[in-house]
């Protein structure tokens, strides 16, 4: 019997491979022009960063955890997401100001494989640390925004709401349990054990979603302060062309939050899980994991997700150019041009061993190449000749000048 991927995880080849990276790159480029430097940490923590951190009553660590004991009996979990590890990573560096950081890489989280739902999925994310400002809210979900643009996504909304400070949440909590529990008969079982603990994540049960649909917000329960947060957070939206829409029942499924969440949805994306990505801040985060009281702001978006919101274009050109060794004398000359090539930031191959012109043209096409470039006996004159392996086109021209052509004429170049 073969082996087969775990149940919820993908392979990831070529072509969709090459999405991926285009995608990968763009994700940095943005980030790097924002001031965001590059973060990376284990894809696996302590459990107990994520009971803290998330939430000890969430369903993401109630049921979706992946957690394991280490050959020293440590309780370590996979991370289901990355913004925890993050701080985490803040605190233990001594980092007590600003500090932006950027980050992609995979999450875990066990649950029922449907679209837009795995048990491995990618995030890419920033986290701004040390900024209270709803400028700091507007730059980072700006970010999001430009980047799926970017990605094909022009008819993406920003979900927004406040679920206000820890302050303005004591009473609003009271409030919504108290309203909750005139309607227990009408909600699921784990709603009604949260309606105490912890009502907000009663909102956030996709189960209990028509039993609440009249629960009081908490949007209408801010106090002062996180009141003029939100508005001057709308005013900026407005003022930045960014497409909005309030959403007064969106909490999102993490406790560490508090006043902004957000969320992107794509209108045309048909995913029971619409949404493609999402954050807000989350002030009091450091000092649960045993840090300094420094306010944070972030987001996370799910690559896979964005990939099947923005559908399946055509991927780019594998290679700009694949090198036809038509006389096998010069093989060694054609090395050398490849290095020239690559220098030059020419995605280039070549066949190894002495093959046919006809078997090179093939593997030229099974790379994927934009161009075939042919190195014969006109090399002796500096010449090389170029077919465009689509149109059928050829010309000959002079080998040193093959790299700017190619750059200048599109040529699958990137």
């Amino acid at each position: 019997m073969s082996l087969r991927a775990p149940k919820g995880t993908d392979d990831l080849l070529p072509p969709e491979s090459r999405r991926w990276r285009t995608l990968l790159r763009s994700w940095d480029v943005l980030t790097e022009l924002y001031g965001y430097e590059l973060v990376a940490t284990p894809v696996f923590e302590s459990t107990e960063l994520f009971a803290r951190g998330v939430g000890e009553t969430t369903e993401v660590v109630e049921k979706q955890m992946y957690n394991f004991l280490d050959k020293a009996g440590r309780r370590l979990t996979l991370r289901p997401e990355i913004t925890a590890g993050v701080v985490r990573a803040y605190i233990q560096a001594g980092r007590w100001g600003e500090f932006k950081g950027a980050y992609s890489g995979p999450a875990f989280r066990y649950e029922r494989p449907q679209e837009g739902r795995r048990r491995q999925f990618w995030q890419l994310g920033v986290e701004y640390m040390g900024a209270p400002d709803a400028e700091a809210d507007l730059e980072v979900i700006e970010i999001g925004y430009r980047f799926l643009l970017e990605c094909g996504l022009g008819d993406v909304v920003v979900h927004i709401n406040s679920i206000g400070d820890p302050s303005d949440r004591a009473a609003y909590h009271r409030l919504l349990a108290d309203w909750l529990e005139e309607r227990m008969d009408l909600l699921s079982a784990d709603a009604r054990r949260r309606v105490r603990s912890n009502p907000l994540r009663v909102l956030d049960s996709k189960a209990d979603r028509e039993a609440t649909a009249e629960a009081p917000g908490p949007i209408d329960h801010l106090g002062e302060s996180a009141a003029a947060h939100h508005e001057q957070l709308i005013e900026g939206l407005t003022e930045r062309g960014i497409a909005y829409e309030p959403d007064p029942r969106l909490v999102r499924g993490l406790d560490y939050y508090n006043r902004t969440v957000f969320e992107y949805i794509p209108p045309s994306y048909g995913a029971a899980q619409n949404a493609v990505g999402g954050g807000g801040r989350y002030d009091g985060l450091a000092r649960i994991l045993g840090g300094p009281d420094v306010p944070g702001v972030g987001l996370s978006l799910g690559l896979d997700r964005i990939l099947t919101a923005a559908g399946t274009g055509p991927p780019a050109r594998a290679m700009d150019a694949f090198l036809v060794v038509a006389d096998q004398e010069r093989r060694s000359m054609a090395h050398a041009f490849a290095r020239r090539l690559r220098l030059a930031g020419i995605r280039c191959d070549l066949v190894t061993g002495r093959r046919s012109v006809k078997a090179q043209f093939k593997a030229a096409n099974r790379r994927d190449a934009a161009v075939a470039v042919v190195i014969g006996r006109e090399w002796d004159e500096g010449l090389v000749t170029v077919k465009d392996l689509s149109s059928g086109d050829e010309r000959c021209m002079p080998a040193g000048e093959v790299a700017g052509w190619l750059v200048g004429n599109g040529g699958g170049v990137r």
